[in-house]
């Protein structure tokens, strides 16, 4: 077996919880950041085109792996309600943000978490492969919780164009950090996401249940990890029996 020399991390659900969000709350003041902005619409309106939008591009990220970014389909609603915009409209990237903020708000680093990454990171490499579609908001959150520091490289399939589990986003992140797959770790929740996209390379995986993904999800997917924690702090144990490490 080759020596690990990088641990690659995902964010959301493995290294922090969120807490208290409530999405339509965000919806209604996208909708008034909209407006403030001087898109005269309705509300009704507004948040039926938004969905429509929102499903279209859903189903291309989710099929074809491809990330889609919020200001595109919040463009197309509004396009498609006789207005003319873009993505790059400045309106539609302050609104963005106004959407975004609350959700930045609700992230709360996961016990264990900065005992992991400070163990590791004096020895290893370390990096973050992350899907979403804004990627301001993950490199916001890092900076939220205190653990931007940790990370060597910070991938967000925003930035990237490709989401996980697909092969590029990986090998991305192989590639910044100059390792090959057999000499990485990577920790994730989500077990199509982070376990199957990172096993099809080669990269050895560890399954953390979140809040999203609890033990279930895993069992159900049939993914089977190299290892499988109930928590966070259970991961930091497996990763010490994987890695060799001083208890």
């Amino acid at each position: 077996m080759s020596r690990i020399r990088a641990v690659l991390f995902d964010f959301i659900g493995t290294l922090v919880s969120v807490k208290g969000y409530r999405l339509d709350v965000s919806r209604m003041k996208l909708y008034r950041a909209i407006v403030d902005a001087g898109f005269k619409v309705g509300e009704k309106e507004f948040l039926e085109a938004y969905a429509q939008a929102h499903e279209k591009y859903r189903i291309v990220r989710y099929q074809k792996l491809v990330e889609v970014t919020n200001a595109v389909w919040i463009a197309e609603a509004l396009n498609n309600l006789g207005f003319q915009t873009s993505p790059e409209d400045w309106r539609i990237k302050t609104a963005v943000n106004i959407f975004f903020e609350d959700y930045v708000n609700s992230f709360r680093l996961r016990r264990c978490a900065k005992q992991i990454l400070s163990m590791l990171s004096e020895t290893y490499k370390l990096g973050l492969v992350s899907n979403f579609t804004y990627a301001p908001v993950i490199y916001a959150g890092l900076r939220k919780v205190g653990i931007n520091h940790f990370f060597d490289v910070v991938l967000v399939s925003d930035a990237v164009g490709w989401r996980k589990p697909h092969a590029k986003i990986f090998n991305e992140a192989l590639r910044s950090l100059n390792v090959k797959a057999e000499e990485t770790l990577f920790l994730g929740d989500s077990p199509d996401e982070d376990i199957k996209g990172a096993k099809e390379l080669g990269i050895k995986t560890i399954f953390v249940a979140s809040q999203f993904f609890p033990l279930r999800k895993l069992l159900e997917s049939g993914q089977q990890p190299d290892a499988v924690a109930r928590s966070l702090c259970e991961a930091k144990r497996k990763i010490q029996e994987m890695l060799n490490l001083d208890v």
